[in-house]
């Protein structure tokens, strides 16, 4: 088992900028992708980002491209998603996910462990 707790979340203007961490605990020496998503209220999950284990292998959603900023840490097991030009549409809770896969997958029942969301707020 693998647990994750997200941190970082807020509320911010829009513009600004914010930095999400996702520390996992338990079971981390299996080698995990790790992925970011979120969720609006009323809408489905969505894929933010991924990044695999090596870090060397990365996705993001178009759109979030060219703002958001994935990586990641092993000797600390954690993941961080910088998010900077945010906009109102960004705001939902994010949550963090593991993927004992070499591959990285952009939809959430491909994903086996989650974390319990941090909520993002930018407003206009």
């Amino acid at each position: 088992q693998v647990q994750l707790v997200e941190s970082g979340g807020g509320l911010v203007q829009a513009g600004g900028s914010l930095r999400l961490s996702c520390a996992a605990s338990g079971r981390t020496y299996g080698r995990y992708a790790m992925g970011w998503f979120r969720q609006a209220p009323g809408k489905e999950r969505e894929f933010v980002s991924a990044v695999s284990w090596s870090g060397s292998s990365i996705r993001y959603a178009d759109s979030v491209k060219g703002r958001f900023t994935i990586s990641r840490d092993n000797a600390k097991n954690t993941v961080y998603l910088q998010m900077s030009s945010l906009k109102p549409e960004d705001t939902a809770v994010y949550y963090c996910a593991a993927d004992e896969t070499l591959v990285l997958h952009t939809r959430s029942y491909e994903y086996d462990y989650w974390g319990q969301g941090t909520q993002v707020t930018v407003s206009s």
